[in-house]
């Protein structure tokens, strides 16, 4: 989901736009700071993009930045490749995201972006590349976020030991990201590690909703234990809860294993 995925950043924003061009006082020309008014256009547009509530808007100010700075401004390329991705304009989207790039090829936070684009269109192995760029930018505030995006797309093609890698990187620079947990405990699930499973749920689960994801994989650790009630409690969550998943389907056909 986007809002899942997106990697937006504003601060301090700005409540008025200087024009573009010189003024004159007193017979003295002064050259208005058309870097400042350019990043405020791109600023109020991501705030226009993030509120979902005024995208014409948002549109304006991304132009508006360009028109000042010209096209070969990276941030306000990827605000519009954003803004088209909301709008489920994907060609256009991926025409942005490579200008802006183009412009900026260290763009972190673009190459992040564009990375949850092609993991939207399932393009897993170019996706891969771009959180690899992102996540090897040693000065970037959101790497542990394209660590674990990383891991994703790497368990999408199959690496399931550069996927753990990635995840446990994601950790050491996020010790309390969810998405990590959870991935790192499914994983040792799989390959018979169930103390290490266990060990990564009850992180989880300390701090974080319960998700199906979760919650079956609960059922079937506390089952391998021999914990009935915590077996128990967790099945209880999951029917009440999220009684229309793939996971109560699940839970409910490995009753009737058990039962048959």
């Amino acid at each position: 989901m986007l809002t899942r995925f997106l990697s937006l950043s504003t601060a301090g924003l700005l409540l008025s736009i200087a024009l573009a061009g010189c003024v004159t006082t007193g017979g003295v020309y002064h050259k208005v700071d058309i870097d400042k008014a350019v990043q405020t256009h791109v600023q109020l547009g991501i705030r226009y993009l993030r509120s979902g509530d005024n995208r014409e808007a948002a549109r304006y100010h991304f132009n508006e930045a360009l028109k000042l700075g010209g096209k070969h401004n990276p941030q306000a390329q990827q605000g519009l490749a954003l803004l088209y991705q909301a709008d489920g304009e994907n060609d256009a989207a991926e025409q942005h995201y490579k200008l802006a790039l183009r412009y900026k090829s260290d763009f972190s936070m673009a190459h992040t972006n564009y990375g949850v684009f092609l993991y939207q269109q399932e393009r897993y192995k170019e996706a891969l590349e771009q959180f690899k760029i992102a996540s090897e930018d040693l000065d970037y505030n959101r790497r542990s976020f394209a660590l674990a995006n990383y891991g994703r797309c790497a368990l999408k093609l199959g690496k399931t030991e550069a996927a753990e890698e990635a995840y446990t990187r994601a950790l050491a620079l996020d010790k309390d990201m969810p998405q990590a947990l959870l991935e790192l405990a499914d994983l040792k699930f799989n390959a018979g590690a169930y103390a290490q499973a266990k060990h990564y749920l009850d992180r989880y689960s300390a701090d974080h909703r319960q998700v199906p994801q979760s919650l079956w994989l609960g059922i079937r650790l506390e089952k391998i234990f021999g914990n009935r009630d915590k077996e128990r409690s967790y099945a209880l969550a999951l029917k009440n809860l999220y009684p229309y998943s793939a996971e109560t389907l699940k839970y409910k056909k490995m009753m009737a294993n058990d039962d048959g």
